[in-house]
Formats: structure tokens, C-alpha cells, sequence
């Protein structure tokens, strides 16, 4: 029997397309992964050991840094406890006016008040500002600012203006801006002019 030109071409194409779709279905459609898995297992063994090296450095870093974080919450708790504590800044510079007079009677000051500046936002906390003045001697001066440092409350002099008031008996007029920090909610919010 004799094969037709059609036949013979048809003989040497099919084994090349069902080799084709076979490479296709093989490689493509449904890789076959045992064959590269060997070789990849052998790349990442050594990438796998050097990440379970850096967790382990990792873990053994991680209780230092908790202690790190539990004493900076204990520094923090600490210093907060100087926080003025009131419902409204004008209360908070009352309790800024009480101390410094407090302060200033043991220091045997008259201790006189005078305005009180706008709060600010400093942060995450606010500060609120009493003015206050008195006369005294260089040493009452000294230890009125000794011992403002000593009390609770985080109160310090934000500015001051000092003047000579007897030279005879050595006194001088002070006048000084006190600064205590607040909660940063009693610092009113600042409004803006708006859209247009």
C-alpha cells in the first residue's frame, strides 16, 4: 500500500504536536516540582539557617528590650505624676498660683499674683503660664527657686526680670513667669480662619 503526500506529512506532524502538547501540559499546565525541589531545598538550607540564626539573636534580644520598655513606662509614670492635674487650664494656673505661693511662704515671701499667658501645646502635654512677684533678698530668692524644684508638680521659671529695689538693705523686685505642664486636653484647640 502507498502512502498519499497528505499521509506522510500528516505521519511527521503528529508525533511533533502530541510531543508539543505533551511539553506543554508537562512544563506548563502542570510543572512536574520533585525534580527542581532537591535544588532548591540545598539553596535555602543555608539562607534557612542564617534566619533561624537571626531569630535566635532576635529572641535573645527581645527580653532585654522589654526591660527597656518597662522601665522607660516606669521613667514616664514617674514624671507624669508632675502633671497639674485640673479640669480646666484656668484651674491649672490656680493650682501653678497656689504652689508658688505656698513655696513662697516658707521662703517668708509675699508672693503677689499677676496675669496668667495663654496655654500652649508642648507635645503631647500643654503648659500653662502664672505671673508672680515679689520682694526679697538674694538668698530668699535662691532658696525659693531650690525649693520650687522640690515639689511635685513640674513648675518651672520661664522668665524673669530682676531689679534692685534698696540698695541699703539689699532687696530686689522679682518678677517671674512660672510654667507648669498640663494634660495637652486643657489647652484649648486653636481655630482657623476657615475656606473661603
Amino acid at each position: 500500500m502507498s502512502l498519499t503526500p497528505q499521509e506522510r506529512k500528516a505521519i511527521v506532524i503528529l508525533p511533533l504536536a502530541a510531543l508539543s502538547i505533551w511539553a506543554l501540559v508537562q512544563y506548563v499546565i502542570f510543572p512536574d516540582n520533585t525534580a527542581p525541589t532537591a535544588l532548591v531545598a540545598a539553596q535555602t538550607s543555608g539562607e534557612l539557617r542564617q534566619r533561624l540564626a537571626l531569630l535566635r539573636q532576635t529572641a535573645a534580644a527581645l527580653s532585654v528590650r522589654e526591660a527597656i520598655i518597662k522601665q522607660t513606662d516606669s521613667d514616664l509614670a514617674d514624671r507624669e505624676r508632675g502633671i497639674i492635674q485640673a479640669d480646666t487650664f484656668a484651674q491649672a494656673q490656680a493650682e501653678l498660683l497656689q504652689t508658688a505661693r505656698r513655696v513662697g511662704t516658707s521662703n517668708q515671701l509675699d508672693v503677689r499674683s499677676g496675669d496668667f499667658g495663654p496655654p500652649k501645646a508642648f507635645g503631647e502635654y500643654g503648659i500653662v503660664y502664672a505671673t508672680i512677684t515679689f520682694d526679697c533678698h538674694v538668698e530668699q530668692l535662691l532658696n525659693f527657686l531650690a525649693d520650687l524644684t522640690r515639689e511635685p508638680e513640674l513648675i518651672v521659671p520661664s522668665e524673669e526680670r530682676i531689679t534692685s529695689n534698696n540698695p541699703k538693705e539689699k532687696t530686689m523686685s522679682v518678677r517671674m513667669v512660672l510654667a507648669g505642664i498640663v494634660p495637652k486636653k486643657l489647652v484649648p484647640e486653636k481655630k482657623g480662619l476657615g475656606t473661603f
